[in-house]
């Protein structure tokens, strides 16, 4: 797994791999993360489906239950397709204003 830690997240990548794995990695990684925004980039997997995208379902409620944000990035996969409890965008900066607007809201007691 790759961590890219910026000011308010952490974006995650990996390269070459199947999503499986990545969510595997991802649970043992889990205990170090949760604490932070994560932006989770899963541009580099060619295929994609809402299937693969719904296994993080359950990552995304515990998170989000954590009081920090869980967005998805993929431009292969719509949020038309997926629960409304997955945050999915189509590109990184995307999902650095999600977490950001999360933030104001969380700060606002929104």
């Amino acid at each position: 797994m790759i961590f890219n830690t910026e000011e308010s997240l952490i974006v995650i990548s990996q390269e070459k791999i199947s999503i499986e794995l990545f969510l595997k990695n991802l649970e043992k990684e889990y205990a170090k993360l949760k604490n932070d925004n994560l932006v989770l980039d899963l541009l580099g997997f060619s295929k994609l489906s809402p299937y693969d995208v719904i296994s993080f379902l359950e990552f995304a409620k515990r998170h989000k239950k954590n009081g920090k944000s869980f967005v998805l990035v993929s431009d292969k996969v719509s949020y038309d397709d997926v629960p409304d409890e997955i945050n999915i965008v189509p590109s990184l900066q995307e999902a650095r204003d999600i977490v950001e607007m999360e933030e104001i809201e969380r700060d606002l007691g929104i």
